[in-house]
C-alpha cells in the first residue's frame, strides 16, 4: 500500500460488486463511509463503528471483513462485495429468501452484515452445522430477532434442515 499525505484526497480504484469503481477518498476515510457517501452501496449499514456489531461487514477479495475498521485506501486495486451483490436477476438469493421465509430479519438493520457472513460460510463450508453457523452469527449483534430464524433460515440453505 502506498502512504498517502493526511489531508489530501486520492482516488481510489477498485472492483465494487463485480463493476470497476473509483472514487476520492483522504487517508483515514473508512470504506463504510467511503461506500456509502461516495458509491451509494447504502445496503452497508454503520452501527457500533468499532467492529463489534458486524452490520458494517462486507467482503474484500472474498473474506468477511468490518468497513468500519478498514480504511478506503486499503481496498485499492481489490474486489468488495456488499450486500447488493447478492441478489440475483430473478431477486432474492436463496439465502435472502429464506431469512424472508423464516423471518430472520425484522428490522433488517443487521441483515446486511449477517447475509455477507453468511455467504463467505456457505462457499467455505458449505456443510456447516448448527453450532458452526451460530458461532459466525456470534459476531453479529442483532436486537429483534433473538437469531432463532436467522440460525433456521442458515439450517434450510445448507441443507441442514
Amino acid at each position: 500500500m502506498r502512504y498517502l499525505k493526511a489531508g489530501t484526497r486520492h482516488t481510489v480504484r477498485f472492483v465494487l460488486n463485480g463493476r470497476e469503481a473509483e472514487g476520492e477518498a483522504e487517508p483515514r476515510l473508512l470504506l463504510s463511509d467511503f461506500l456509502r457517501h461516495q458509491l451509494g452501496a447504502f445496503g452497508t449499514h454503520v452501527g457500533c463503528e468499532h467492529g463489534s456489531c458486524g452490520a458494517c461487514t462486507v467482503r474484500v477479495d472474498g473474506k468477511a471483513v468490518r468497513s468500519c475498521l478498514m480504511y478506503a485506501a486499503q481496498v485499492e486495486g481489490r474486489e468488495v462485495s456488499t450486500v447488493e451483490s447478492l441478489a440475483t436477476s430473478d431477486g432474492l438469493n436463496e439465502l435472502q429468501a429464506a431469512l424472508q421465509k423464516h423471518h430472520g430479519l425484522q428490522c433488517g438493520y443487521c441483515t446486511p452484515g449477517i447475509l455477507m457472513s453468511l455467504s463467505q460460510l456457505r462457499e467455505e463450508e458449505p456443510d456447516a452445522d448448527e453450532a458452526r453457523i451460530r458461532d459466525v452469527l456470534s459476531g453479529h449483534i442483532c436486537r429483534c430477532t433473538g437469531y432463532h430464524g436467522i440460525v433456521q433460515a442458515a439450517l434450510e440453505v445448507f441443507g441442514k434442515d
